[in-house]
């Protein structure tokens, strides 16, 4: 083989692993390690009407739990869920709420996310309706706002959470991004 013929193939080879590396992840992907979950109660929710290109709703917050191997502690009353229920399934969400950890620290949480399932599963969890969480897709990507101290990691990590409404809550199950 020529030294031409050499040159070649390692040139070919170098930009087929180039071109493979660009096409895929840079990293491996991240994981996910649970640390805790929230059990909020709600009241009725109250009904806004249609506004813009929605179903708007505001669902008061009246208390929970918080457990888990990272939080434990209680949901304060308080808080709340703005939702806009939107055509073809597609609910947006913002919650905002305060967390009281079992030490008095108060934690507040925003909670946007998005829960979608056809528009008749939509409609019977609007109305409260025990429906099969497999039914819909109900994520959120929390935010965390604490003063410095024993749970200032909540500001030092990503979130993500997956919900399970029941007829008269919520089930929050929250992961770190590692």
């Amino acid at each position: 083989m020529s030294g031409k013929v050499i040159l070649a193939i390692v040139a070919t080879a170098l930009t087929a692993t180039v071109a493979q590396a660009q096409s895929g992840p840079s990293a491996p992907p991240p994981s996910l390690t649970y640390a805790f979950t929230v059990k909020a109660t709600l009241a009725p929710p109250v009904e806004q009407g249609e506004i813009d290109t929605g179903r708007k709703r505001f669902i008061p917050i009246t208390g929970g739990t918080v457990s888990g191997p990272a939080l434990n502690g209680e949901v304060l009353p308080g808080g709340g869920d703005w939702q806009a229920i939107l055509p073809g399934g597609l609910t947006s969400i913002e919650a905002r709420y305060f967390l009281k950890t079992t030490d008095g620290t108060v934690i507040e949480v925003t909670n946007p996310g998005v829960r979608t399932a056809a528009p008749e599963v939509i409609e019977k969890l609007a109305k409260g309706e025990a429906v099969d969480p497999s039914a819909y897709y109900f994520r959120t990507t929390p935010r965390f706002s604490v003063k410095p101290g024993a749970y200032e990691w909540l500001r030092r990590k990503v979130f993500v959470a997956r919900g399970i409404r029941k007829p008269d809550g919520v089930v929050i199950d929250f992961y770190a991004v590692e």
